[in-house]
């Protein structure tokens, strides 16, 4: 089930080590994250496993987005600077669009119905999807703006 909010709320709700390392590393981020440059995506390790993409774009319409799932990792989407909508969906609700690509632990779904949940996700909030979670993030809210995103990858096999 996805979660969604602030650090510090989800920081007392999952007590794993493994969301310990992730908050520890999100309460760091600084002025520094906001020097990527637009449409680029930089890969850091953390620890056991855990990394982090680094990434800056514009958001788009949401007729324009997909639905996406992984296998292997658990999603955890730190807005650093903007805000942006979040689809949520079961995948057993969505139409499968590309099969799974082990290489990026990646499946891709087209939407057949407008039965999903919008998380609106602003500045210093994140959302936490599980593979059962099909998500579709990089919305705008009313028009495209810039944003500065965080994604921390979890191996499945931490929780």
């Amino acid at each position: 089930m996805a979660v969604f909010g602030n650090v510090a709320t989800l920081k007392q709700q999952l007590p794993q080590a493994c969301f310990q390392t992730v908050f520890s590393y999100l309460e760091t981020i600084n002025d520094d994250f906001l020097r990527i440059q637009p449409n680029e995506s930089l890969k850091e390790y953390l620890t056991d496993g855990i990394f982090v993409l680094k990434q800056a774009y514009l958001t788009k319409a949401r007729e324009n987005a997909f639905f996406e799932s992984h296998k292997k990792y658990v999603d955890v989407q730190f807005m650093v600077k903007g805000q942006e909508f979040m689809d949520v969906c079961p995948i057993e609700d969505l139409t499968l669009l590309e099969p799974y690509h082990e290489e990026n632990d990646f499946i891709k779904y087209k939407v057949t119905h407008e039965n999903f949940s919008s998380l609106c996700i602003k500045e210093g909030h994140l959302a936490i999807f599980y593979p059962q979670d099909a998500h579709q993030p990089c919305i705008q809210k009313k028009s495209s703006e810039l944003v500065f995103k965080a994604v921390v990858k979890i191996p499945i096999e931490l929780l």
